[in-house]
């Protein structure tokens, strides 16, 4: 049975929840998280490279030399492929992104391995209600030392992940500018920036949400 504990905006303990044991105890499968990332990273590429073929090449359209006479293979103009300053034969047009397919079931078992390596690792703590608190850095750095100092692991975390159960303005203003906070919403929510969290605080709306 997994625990987590519930802070205030104070900071201070309210009580221990039970997390639920189908998304907080999962099985870990690293190979899935791995492939989880790896598609994700996959599919935010976006294909630059275009090359020119023959007829986008600035030049003249006159034949290299006569058709006939010379002894030489017919040739038409020098933004042929096969002269150097040509255009290209087979040059990538921007369109060769391939996107990888990764179907829902798979991707919520990753994201449910992600969440129970946390949970099994005690790096995630709950919060009743954020987004009543003040929309300034202050208030919410405020708040974070404040639970750091309750807490060892959070203090010694590089990369803390808030997830709330929507994107919400006030929670934004007040932790963007704080390095190290990321701000992540369960619509959103994917493998790849979970796993680059050390810590996570969830909010009751987004733990609820999580566990539908």
């Amino acid at each position: 049975m997994t625990k987590a504990t519930l802070f205030n905006l104070q900071a201070e303990k309210i009580k221990e929840i039970t997390l639920d044991k189908a998304v907080f105890e999962a099985k870990i499968n690293e190979k899935l998280i791995a492939q989880a990332v790896r598609v994700y990273l996959n599919n935010q590429r976006s294909a630059h490279a275009v090359a020119k073929h023959r007829g986008e090449v600035a030049g003249t359209t006159k034949k290299m030399y006569a058709q006939k006479g010379t002894g030489n293979a017919r040739h038409s103009t020098a933004k042929a492929p096969q002269f150097v300053g040509g255009g290209s034969a087979h040059g990538p047009r921007g369109n060769q992104k391939s996107a990888m397919h990764f179907s829902q079931k798979l991707r919520q078992a990753a994201l449910k391995s992600v969440l129970s390596k946390f949970a099994a690792d005690k790096s995630i703590l709950l919060i009743d209600k954020l987004s009543p608190i003040e929309s300034k850095t202050k208030t919410a750095i405020i708040f974070v030392s404040k639970l750091q100092k309750e807490n060892e692991s959070l203090a010694k975390s590089r990369n803390i992940g808030i997830i709330t159960s929507r994107p919400h303005d006030t929670i934004k203003r007040a932790f963007r500018n704080i390095p190290g906070i990321n701000l992540l919403s369960v619509k959103s929510l994917n493998t790849y920036d979970l796993s680059k969290q050390n810590y996570l605080m969830i909010t009751l709306a987004a733990l609820h949400k999580l566990s539908k």
